[in-house]
């Protein structure tokens, strides 16, 4: 005889069944239609309810505008009249966003389903102004909360759906841990994340995918719609590959116009990889695009020997302190860019863990380097200084003028002179004043494809967290309280920039030959 399916356990084909007789098209083109899934969304139906290790966390990240929160308003309706709800009566259902206007999303979808079905409408009751759903028949209820709300503690959830976690800046958020730990009083809870994906590998998100791809726990599951770094972010192949509706809900004439606008303005591209492409880009205000410092990836010549400008930004005891030294190339008016960046040794791999950033493999690389002890002392950065003024012909240095105070003692016991460090050492203010006029600049050298860096894994790493910040006259900065991660190697060799006068002396080439 076949096996009869376990009396406690709802199906992916049970909820697929329920929203195909039951829900109807809330709203676009297909409007009043009864629902029918695509493929793909059947399949995330079948990954999160037939999971043979029983489902507590499912993550879906994807680009915007695929259908997510009409998915999800089906989702929480099985979950409150559905057969998701007849196994677990009395229970309670809530969906989560960082916005009262996002929060009332899937509530909104969830309403207008309702309403286009009469007996929907007759088995729920809705409270409109509280955002909240109510079943009589089975006890359960739905509620939409955001983190604007003062507390979400006190409730007993079996259903969770965070909408948008992407928002989330940083590792941490109030109402997803009150919602999440809230939990603990239910045997069988579900917490479905859909989202686009966070800019930042330390943002709450982007540290929940890396866990569920790195498999710790069989009770999550990930389906992670993104497209690669490295294709063309224009190609409409590429834009299919994180947006599973493109071909359906999407309109393509829409999204390959955002593509166009992209590769013509540059200022839109991170925002067109964060959110049509799913991809973690900084999308607020970036200095500079994926694309324009990748363009700019080629090896630069040795600077021994050679007139260089530096840029120095001394960080607190424990951060990442950067040096970065430009030289220019008299033939093509290239910039040649060498760059050291320092961590304590003590708890270097503590750090690595805790920032997410893989400070500990660029250590054994060559890329970074580390100092004894715990933390970076300005008298060791003093006397590497000592060794690169011997190596090069260090035309002026720049650095944050605040600092010379602490610093000047260590120069002189590193055997600078008074003169050399009134010559050499320029102070470099860290308002608009200084960092406006250097990032035209540098924004010149990069646009124009004249900067090379090699692909410096720490200087990427700082040029795609820089963000910049504008006064009222239009002046702009690099932002260190903005930025997602640690810019530390941009605001280095902003600085070096600064310092370096942008008229290279012109070859006189009849002479060279004569």
């Amino acid at each position: 005889m076949p096996k009869r399916r376990p009396r406690d356990r709802v199906t992916g084909a049970d909820v697929i069944k329920f929203i195909h007789q039951i829900i109807f098209v809330p709203e676009g083109r297909f409007v009043g239609r009864p629902m029918r899934l695509d493929p793909w969304q059947q399949d995330e139906i079948r990954r999160i309810y037939d999971n043979p290790h029983g489902t507590r966390r499912a993550i879906l990240s994807m680009g915007r505008k695929n259908a997510k929160s009409t998915l999800a308003a089906c989702l929480l309706l099985n979950h409150l009249c559905g057969p998701s709800a007849r196994l677990r009566p009395n229970s309670q259902c809530f969906s989560a966003a960082q916005s009262r206007d996002q929060a009332g999303l899937i509530f909104a979808l969830a309403l207008k389903m309702i309403r286009m079905n009469p007996d929907l409408a007759a088995a729920i009751r809705v409270r409109e102004a509280a955002k909240e759903l109510l079943c009589p028949e089975l006890g359960t209820s739905y509620r939409a909360l955001s983190a604007e709300a003062s507390t979400a503690f006190g409730l007993s959830p079996t259903l969770i759906i965070h909408d948008e976690l992407g928002q989330v800046r940083g590792p941490r958020s109030s109402l997803y841990e009150a919602l999440e730990t809230a939990t603990a009083a239910q045997v069988q809870a579900l917490s479905i994340i859909i989202s686009t994906q966070a800019p930042g590998d330390n943002d709450l998100f982007s540290i929940l995918i890396d866990d569920a791809k790195a498999g710790h726990d069989p009770r999550t599951t990930l389906s992670l719609y993104t497209a690669p770094c490295e294709l063309d972010p224009f190609a409409e192949d590429t834009i299919r590959l994180a947006n599973p509706a493109y071909d359906t809900f999407l309109n393509k004439t829409e999204v390959l116009g955002m593509a166009a606008d992209a590769r013509r303005m540059p200022s839109r591209e991170a925002e067109y990889r964060n959110l049509l492409l799913n991809q973690r880009v900084e999308a607020s205000s970036p200095f500079v695009t994926p694309t324009q410092w990748q363009a700019c990836s080629g090896a630069p010549f040795d600077l021994t020997g050679r007139d260089v400008f530096a840029g120095l930004d001394l960080s607190e005891t424990r951060d990442l302190t950067a040096l970065v030294l430009v030289g220019t190339d008299i033939w093509d008016g290239s910039w040649h860019v060498r760059p050291t960046f320092w961590l304590p040794n003590e708890g270097l791999y503590d750090k690595a863990r805790s920032d997410r950033i893989p400070y500990d493999l660029w250590y054994e690389q060559g890329y970074l380097e580390t100092t004894p002890g715990p933390s970076v002392s300005y008298e060791y950065v003093a006397y590497h200084l000592r060794q690169v003024f011997d190596q090069h012909h260090v035309i002026k240095l720049g650095f944050d003028r605040w600092n010379l105070v602490h610093l000047k003692p260590w120069l002189l016991n590193a055997g600078f002179s008074e003169q050399v460090i009134k010559d050499k050492f320029v102070g470099f203010g860290q308002g608009f004043k200084d960092m406006s006029p250097a990032l035209r600049d540098l924004e010149s050298i990069i646009l124009e494809k004249k900067l090379r860096h090699g692909g410096h894994p720490v200087l990427t790493m700082c040029s795609n967290n820089a963000v910049i910040e504008r006064d009222p006259a239009g002046n702009r900065k690099l932002s260190k309280k903005r930025a997602a991660g640690r810019i530390d190697g941009m605001i280095a060799l902003l600085i070096a920039i600064g310092v370096a006068p942008q008229q290279a002396a012109k070859v006189d080439i009849e002479a060279l030959i004569g």
